[in-house]
């Protein structure tokens, strides 16, 4: 593998189709697609200053890098990529990526990032901005801080650990999402989805967890969750006090105390949901 070392590069398609290459601490001005096509890529302490710098790649490790606000759009198409330490400020970044793995990364700008990839792992990323991770397959991820709406919509197949999420209608028409010792806040909560599961979970949200097929709350605190569960089927484990349940479909929902219970006869049939108090240990 080549070498090379603080070198500045400007104009469209500077590394154009690269092949086998180090690059350490270089710049990239102006120029776009300043990486397009390469293959067997490591960059350690590189700056993107431009817009789509690595499409239709292959093999890219990076390492201590900065992605700028002007670096839009900077990873799609591209296959095996992971990051090490990296800050990314340009919105739109990974798109139809295959073989994704961010470590310690920062989405300053996260709106509309991380879209229609598979098989992604993140462990310790932070992320601020709108439709996060949309339509994304197959993710592990693990010690995640997300602050932004519609964060998950159409995605499948997720499992989420120890993650802080403040993002209003999260994961709304996903499929097969867990989400382990988490926190969530955010209005409607996980809207037509299909098997989504929390796990020792704290959750606040309003009119959360409706619509959905195939809802699990494992030992889950909800912290003033009104409306919930309409229209879902539901099997809940609820620690502390379910402040409000409107119109389940179907299953159980045990809470240690309840606020209000609505169950309309005319839309649902309240028969098909047990709703009860924990029994309390003597």
């Amino acid at each position: 593998m080549k070498t090379m070392q603080r070198g500045i590069y400007t104009g469209e398609r500077a590394l154009f189709g690269a092949r086998d290459l180090y690059l350490k601490e270089a710049i990239f001005e102006d120029g776009e697609s300043s990486l397009k096509e390469s293959a067997n890529i490591k960059l350690s302490g590189c700056l993107f200053r431009w817009k789509y710098p690595l499409w239709y790649s292959e093999n890219v490790r990076m390492e201590d890098c900065t992605f700028f606000d002007t670096a839009r759009a900077g990873v799609w198409y591209t296959k095996n990529i992971a990051l090490s330490r990296c800050v990314i400020e340009s919105p739109k970044n990974f798109r139809r990526c295959d073989g994704v793995n961010l470590s310690a990364v920062q989405f300053t700008n996260a709106a509309e990032t991380l879209w229609s990839c598979k098989n992604v792992k993140m462990e310790g990323v932070w992320a601020r901005g709108d439709y996060f991770a949309m339509n994304c397959e197959n993710m592990e991820i693990e010690n995640f801080t997300l602050t932004g709406n519609y964060g998950f919509d159409g995605a499948k197949n997720i499992v989420i650990r120890n993650a802080k999420m403040l993002t209003k209608d999260a994961f709304w028409n996903s499929e097969n999402v867990t989400v382990y010792d988490s926190h969530i806040y955010g209005e409607y909560l996980g809207w037509n989805a299909k098997h989504l599961k929390f796990v020792n979970c704290t959750i606040e949200s309003l009119q959360g967890m409706c619509y959905i097929e195939d809802l699990v709350l494992d030992n889950c605190r909800l912290v003033n969750t009104t409306l919930a569960f309409e229209y879902s089927s539901v099997r809940a484990d609820i620690s502390g006090r379910a402040d409000s349940v409107k119109n389940p479909l179907s299953g159980y929902i045990v809470a240690d105390d309840f606020g209000e219970i609505i169950s309309e006869e005319d839309k649902i049939d309240p028969s098909a949901t047990r709703i009860e108090r924990r029994k309390k240990a003597r």
